[in-house]
């Protein structure tokens, strides 16, 4: 099993290859296990990468079925460019499954509108078209380091300026897994949290760091001036 694969959600007992170890979460009333693969992507796209200023890449950066990476340098990345190579295709391949089987997911609560403001526990939140972030998104674990939170969402997420994601009482930027039926948007100095596997393309604005993971399947992500932190 190499490096390059991203973790997937898996229904909850389901045994693993000898080298992958498989972890059961708890933590939602509908529980999730995870293959706990050694995740080195930090940044991953479908057609392109474009970065703008000296944002920071701390693990893998890759484009698969497309090759273009633009923007680095003057961007860092703390880890390997993958164009359209092996590692890239398999990459896509393990996110179409990460992806499909979040969606897939049973919620267990509706969200609408406006994320900010809202203290949510661990659990599977689904809306039904976009959703937006204005000021602090708290994820509070309760103490239970293995608490998962998947967020479906049907079509965009946008983020507006200056607002974060913030988690307490022990949760995980790990375990925080965003499925985006088509489009993220975050902007200016966003503090966000968790893996967002979108179907189409992310662009990220000036100033905002990502703890987690972008990872687009079908389109582009956009950089400028960010710090993107792989977690394991």
């Amino acid at each position: 099993m190499s490096d390059t694969r991203i973790e997937v959600l898996v229904p909850a007992g389901t045994p693993g290859p000898a080298d992958v170890s498989v972890t059961t979460l708890g933590g939602t009333t509908t529980a999730v296990g995870a293959y706990t693969y050694r995740a080195a992507f930090a940044v991953l796209a479908g057609q392109t990468v474009t970065n703008t200023g000296p944002s920071v890449v701390n693990g893998d950066l890759g484009v698969s079925p497309g090759t273009a990476v633009t923007g680095f340098p003057p961007g860092l990345v703390n880890g390997t460019i993958h164009s359209a190579d092996a590692a890239a295709l398999q990459a896509q391949n393990d996110l179409t499954v990460a992806y499909d089987n979040a969606a897939g997911r049973t919620p267990d609560a509706s969200i609408s509108g406006d994320l900010g403001g809202l203290t949510l526990a661990p659990g599977v939140y689904n809306a039904a078209s976009s959703i937006g972030l204005t000021g602090t998104l708290t994820l509070d674990a309760g103490g239970n380091v293995n608490a998962v939170w998947v967020f479906q969402v049907g079509s965009t997420l946008t983020t507006a300026s200056t607002n974060s994601v913030l988690l307490i009482n022990g949760a995980a930027p790990r375990n925080v897994y965003w499925q985006i039926g088509s489009s993220a948007t975050l902007g200016t100095n966003t503090t966000f949290v968790g893996r967002i596997l979108a179907l189409t393309s992310i662009t990220i604005t000036t100033g905002t760091t990502i703890d987690g993971q972008a990872l687009a399947r079908n389109g582009s992500v956009t950089m400028d001036n960010n710090t993107i932190t792989r977690r394991t």
